[in-house]
């Protein structure tokens, strides 16, 4: 997943293989990566969101546990979306197929498990 850490930090080490490839896709990759750091610190904003705002629940500790769970995904989003962008521009760079990932959908399922989570807490609640 974190191969080729130096992708990462020295964008001249890109540019040294392969051929540069039509902008547009450069740019597309770009705003990809863009939308991934959105979605990151939307999950970040989220964690602090809920770690600040969010009463008590009825489940021990839940609370936190949804803060803590918010905050880890939005960080390894961020991690994730700098080492695609990375692995895609070079795999432009070189012609090659881009990278295949199973993140965003890893990704859905644990959001929707966490939508779940939040769905009976809140009916726990109102029924209780």
């Amino acid at each position: 997943m974190f191969g080729g850490l130096k992708q990462w930090f020295d964008p001249e080490s890109a540019h040294s293989e392969g051929t540069t490839p039509d902008y547009r896709f450069s740019l597309a990759n770009e705003r990809t990566f863009l939308a991934w750091i959105r979605t990151g610190l939307a999950l970040i904003a989220g964690g602090l969101a809920c770690a600040q705002f969010l009463p008590p629940l009825p489940i021990a500790r839940l609370r936190e546990i949804i803060s803590i769970a918010l905050l880890v995904l939005g960080g390894l989003v961020a991690l994730r979306a700098v080492d695609h962008w990375a692995r895609a521009e070079r795999a432009m760079r070189l012609g090659v197929d881009l990278p295949r990932s199973r993140f965003p959908a890893i990704l859905a399922i644990i959001v929707a498990i966490g939508a779940v989570v939040l769905v009976v807490t809140v009916l726990h609640r109102v029924l209780a």
